[in-house]
């Protein structure tokens, strides 16, 4: 199971690296191998939050998501997004974006680098999808339908809190303001305005999946038997909404990764051939999961990646002002996902009988 989970992985593994060596010469093989860990570490979390959605997905859209998705993943978010970013703050054209690019550190004394603009728009991008993954995690902690609890002190008040309508909304709308606000960011509006923006997607593409999903999948969510049948899985416009849910989170993770990558090197190319590659395991990741119904056997893997995904959305509102290590971001998740996965086991050495009836 894991060569045919992982088969395709290991081979664009294969291919990425020697298009690096042919591109860029040991270094830039040496590089991309860098970067590729660099994008599994950082996405652990993302691929348990993803295995949930996609359990919920017909076979067909479990395929897209690998195919389409993964296209989306490496050409759209590692290689087009940091074009579009410099073309949007710095007035420049397609090919002068790329002849930019190109360069490197290589250009005209007072001529901005490519990596300094994106660097600059770092706090519009870090509003977006801070805004994004902490809707994610305040809708998952007050959700009071939940059969387990890891933290269980803090996630019950959490859940006391949540009975206030638009708790989530105030809280992560309230939370920006008050850092941006303390942190005196540049533009304030225009990061306000990026942060709105990354709210609403989170309410639409949330919203519309939840509108068109079938009456079996939304009576799961809501605390049903907790395992989903081949009758129940969505499909159609249900099951395109949660693919679009799934880009824009792995969006979310990935403006992080993408911008951190630039303090590893500047050239485009071996960007987006690392993290594309490290892109290409978090999905296989996340299908392997699925497959081997780990959030169900290990009952709070999920809690633990959604307190990492709160963890990230926190540390990317910081980086608006300070310069944070993807080391540190990456650690602090697989932290959470480490603890929750050995209180899982805790939990099922301590409920064998329960643990094997569920299973």
């Amino acid at each position: 199971m894991i060569l045919r989970t992982f088969g395709w992985s290991i081979g664009i593994t294969v291919i990425g690296l020697a298009a690096a060596f042919w591109y860029a010469g040991v270094t830039g093989m040496t590089i991309a191998a860098i970067l590729i860990v660099l994008e599994v570490s950082l996405s652990f979390d993302n691929a348990v939050v993803n295995a949930k959605v996609l359990g919920k997905m017909s076979a067909f859209w479990q395929k897209i998501f690998l195919t389409v998705g993964i296209l989306i993943a490496v050409f759209g978010m590692r290689l087009v997004f940091p074009f579009a970013v410099v073309w949007a703050t710095a007035g420049l054209a397609p090919a002068e974006a790329w002849d930019l690019a190109m360069k490197g550190t290589d250009v005209p004394a007072g001529q901005e680098t490519y990596a300094h603009i994106l660097h600059d728009a770092h706090p519009l991008i870090a509003a977006f999808g801070g805004m994004f993954l902490m809707m994610i995690f305040l809708d998952f902690f007050f959700d009071e339908e939940k059969e387990h609890r890891w933290l269980e002190p803090i996630e019950r008040r959490m859940e006391t809190l949540g009975r206030l309508e638009g708790a989530a909304v105030i809280l992560s709308l309230g939370l920006l303001l008050l850092i941006a606000s303390v942190f005196n960011v540049a533009d304030l509006g225009a990061v306000l305005a990026a942060g709105i923006l990354g709210l609403l997607t989170y309410l639409a593409v949330n919203g519309l999946g939840d509108l068109f999903a079938p009456p079996a999948v939304l009576d799961d969510e809501e605390g049903g038997s907790g395992s989903v049948g081949p009758l129940v899985l969505a499909t159609g416009r249900a099951a395109f909404f949660m693919f679009l849910y799934l880009e824009v989170l792995d969006a979310s993770f990935s403006f992080d990764g993408v911008i951190g990558a630039f303090a590893i090197t500047s050239d485009p190319i071996i960007i987006a051939l690392g993290l594309g590659v490290g892109a290409m395991y978090v999905r296989s990741l996340t299908v392997f999961l699925v497959r081997k119904g780990t959030l169900s056997e290990y009952v709070y893997l999920e809690h633990g990646a959604h307190w990492a995904i709160g963890a990230l959305a926190v540390l990317l509102f910081f980086t608006m002002k300070y310069e944070i290590p993807e080391v540190v971001t990456g650690l602090i998740g697989v932290a959470f996902i480490a603890a929750s996965f050995l209180w899982s086991v805790r939990h099922n050495n301590k409920t064998p009988e329960v643990h094997e009836v569920s299973v």
